[in-house]
């Protein structure tokens, strides 16, 4: 075959090579190394045609530049048949596996949550509220000594004593309601609903007898109460009307007084691992609100309190605890008013109950208005010994002792113009036999007490209401029992013997039954 003949065959050889190459090329997609290897390839084969004189050297120009053109073109359409394309990775069965797990989990998780298929089911919101209350029905005999001076002796003097010397016989009533919502995992808020008289801070008794009519039902508590888990677990704080958030006995105040105000209570939870567990609580508490403009002697009444202590536990059978309390009552004492005007009155304390020294602030000779003659700053010591005999059965000895630090002789003469034995202090001793709280059929507890507390040891208006019927200025002793029917309920009684330790006699013992009930 002559050369000219054999030319067109040899460039459709060099055609069909470019075309290969361009093929393999778009097979090969972006794989740098292969393609630069190709593109090697096939310039080197033209350049060695073009040296044999096969290919003249501007056809072999235009060849090349016509299979780049071409390869541009075919490599731009596979790029967006690559873009349009979804790819699928391959999934191991393990990790499938593994990811169903995880969904289903959840998803029971959030089955159990919201009740799917529970036909009974509440809303979950329902589980942020706890409620819990009790009923007492109880009967009560108060017994007086024909020795007592008669009560019109002991009105002349202010206090507060309609009856020394008839025996009464009262069955009363004490219904509570209570409600708890966890509002957040920090905050909780709560509300009691209680009877009782709305005048009579220190009990919740509703005599009944009244010819049928309803019995009063206010609220008792109301308080809100934050502990962050996170930043500050040691410090709860709570506001509001809250329980009592100190360590003490009935000696200062009533198990039924409530805290009006704000309480700060420090007790790390990581001490609960510990054999020494430190603790405190300071609070203020508005008293008695008074307008100042009225008078500048007319003040509002408010009490400072703040107590430190220390918990004590050795061992699961032994606990203690000790603590130290003061109690600053603010403007608590009365002054008296000028004779033409009245501004003073609201120095005069809104609630008594009997035994404080007073004297009248009135300022008109026909009438007589009393109020607290001394200061009070309360100094209180409490201790309490917890002894497990054997399970249910523990040993249970508790001291109180109290002092007046505001009590001040020359200040209450020059305020008053009374000269006043000093009777500022008091205490309690008291033993507990049997389970520390009734809750089931068959649990049993016995106590015994004696208590002692004179005129001026602490506020009349804030201690015990049943012991010599409420006040200070007695002592005596309280047998107490209490035995389990059944679950969650219980009969009580307790035997109150009490008299005067100065002025006019007064005598009284108060026997109490009671039937009790909680949920």
């Amino acid at each position: 075959m002559k050369r000219a003949e054999r030319f067109p065959l040899r460039v459709a050889a060099l055609a069909a090579l470019l075309a290969l190459g361009q093929g393999v090329a778009q097979a090969q997609g972006n794989e740098r190394e292969d393609l630069e290897t190709l593109r090697q390839t096939t310039m080197n084969l033209i350049q060695a045609l073009v040296l044999q004189g096969v290919l003249p050297a501007d056809k072999a120009d235009q060849l090349v530049k016509a299979a780049e053109t071409k390869a541009r073109a075919t490599v731009a359409e596979a790029k967006k048949v690559e873009e349009s394309t979804v790819r699928v990775q391959y999934v191991p069965e393990s990790v499938r596996k593994q990811i169903g797990d995880q969904v289903r989990e959840e998803v029971v998780a959030q089955a159990k949550a919201e009740r799917w298929g529970d036909v009974n089911a509440v809303p979950e919101w329902v589980d942020r509220f706890k409620f819990d209350g009790d009923v007492r029905v109880g009967y009560q005999r108060d017994m007086f000594s024909d020795g007592n001076a008669p009560e019109f002796f002991f009105q002349t003097v202010g206090q507060d004593i309609d009856n020394t010397l008839e025996d009464r016989n009262r069955y009363r009533l004490r219904a509570r309601l209570g409600v708890t919502a966890r509002v957040t995992q920090d905050v909780s808020a709560q509300l009691r609903l209680a009877t009782g008289s709305g005048s009579e801070p220190v009990s919740t008794n509703q005599t009944l007898g009244n010819f049928g009519n309803k019995a009063n039902f206010s609220l008792d508590r109301a308080f809100i109460r934050a502990r962050s888990q996170d930043t500050l677990p040691w410090l709860t704080v709570s506001a509001g009307r809250l329980p009592n958030p100190f360590f003490s006995s009935d000696l200062v105040f009533d198990d039924d007084l409530v805290f009006e105000g704000l309480a700060l209570q420090f007790n790390d939870p990581a001490a609960a691992a510990r054999t020494w567990r430190p603790f405190g609580t300071v609070g203020l508490f508005p008293l008695q609100d008074v307008q100042r403009s009225v008078s500048n002697d007319a003040r509002s009444k408010w009490l400072l309190a703040a107590q430190g202590g220390v918990e004590w536990v050795p061992s699961n059978q032994l606990r203690t605890r000790f603590g130290v309390g003061l109690y600053d009552y603010r403007n608590i004492a009365g002054v008296r008013n000028d004779p033409t005007f009245n501004t003073r009155d609201e120095t005069a304390p809104r609630f008594r109950q009997k035994g404080n020294s007073l004297f009248d602030i009135s300022g008109d000779p026909g009438t007589r208005l009393w109020a607290l003659a001394s200061d009070y700053q309360v100094l209180n010591l409490s201790a309490a010994v917890d002894y497990q005999l054997y399970n249910p059965v523990h040993l249970i000895v508790s001291a109180d002792y109290v002092r007046n630090l505001g009590f001040d002789q020359s200040k209450i003469r020059q305020r008053t113009g009374l000269s006043l034995d000093r009777e500022d202090s008091g205490y309690m001793l008291r033993a507990t036999l049997g389970s520390p709280e009734i809750l089931l059929s068959g649990d049993w507890q016995m106590s015994l007490a004696y208590r002692y507390l004179e005129a001026d040891a602490v506020l009349d208006a804030f201690t015990d209401s049943d012991f010599h019927l409420g006040g200070t200025n007695n002592k005596g002793f309280i047998l107490g029992a209490q035995y389990g029917l059944s679950r969650n309920t219980w009969l009580s009684a307790r035997w109150l013997s009490s008299r005067e330790i100065t002025g006019l006699p007064l005598s009284i013992n108060t026997l109490q039954v009671q039937f009790n009930a909680k949920f």
